[in-house]
């Protein structure tokens, strides 16, 4: 299976699409700001890539700029959701909605897995032995650098995470939590 690379532009942007009720790149959500070349240049990356495709639009703010007689919107794709692993979520979503209406609620079982990446990093985090970094990389699929900066902002988020070793290899763990 090949490994999508996107940066991280493009996950936020892919991320913030398949939150929207209609699926729109744009325009960009708040933890970007305003449009940039740089935007443009990453959505039109994501159209090669067949990760989101262009679609007639009305909205002005939300299209892409072309020529004056049309507006053209951009929207996720299948791909994209499933770049980002949206698509899973989907399912299990449609599969609660599928379920009748009149029976109880099962009794709940543990999540089978972290609702996110960050959930998992936490998950690791909280065990007794920690986790190393590979750990958390190999569970995320993110990059070392990404993984680092996760755990600064967990920091930020006031969770205190110790830094102490097992073998000669540097693991992390919630001291305390937020």
């Amino acid at each position: 299976m090949t490994t999508l690379r996107l940066s991280d532009l493009q996950l936020v942007l892919l991320s913030a699409a398949a939150q929207r009720d209609d699926g729109s790149l744009l325009p960009p959500p708040d933890s970007i700001g305003e449009r940039t070349p740089a935007v443009d240049k990453a959505i039109k990356s994501l159209l090669r890539r067949d990760l989101a495709a262009e679609l007639d639009t009305s909205d002005v703010n939300g299209s892409l700029p072309t020529d004056r007689d049309r507006l053209i919107g951009v929207r996720i794709t299948a791909a994209g959701r499933a770049a980002i692993g949206a698509c899973q979520e989907e399912e299990e979503e449609n599969r609660a909605s599928d379920e009748p209406q009149g029976k109880a609620p099962p009794v709940s079982k543990p999540p089978s897995r972290p609702a996110s990446k960050i959930g998992t990093v936490l998950s690791f985090l909280r065990r007794d032995e920690g986790a190393t970094l590979e750990e958390m990389i190999a569970a995320t699929g993110w990059l070392p650098h990404t993984t680092r900066a996760a755990l600064t902002g967990l920091r930020k988020k006031g969770h205190s995470i110790a830094k102490g070793k097992r073998g000669d290899t540097t693991c992390y763990r919630i001291a305390t939590e937020a």
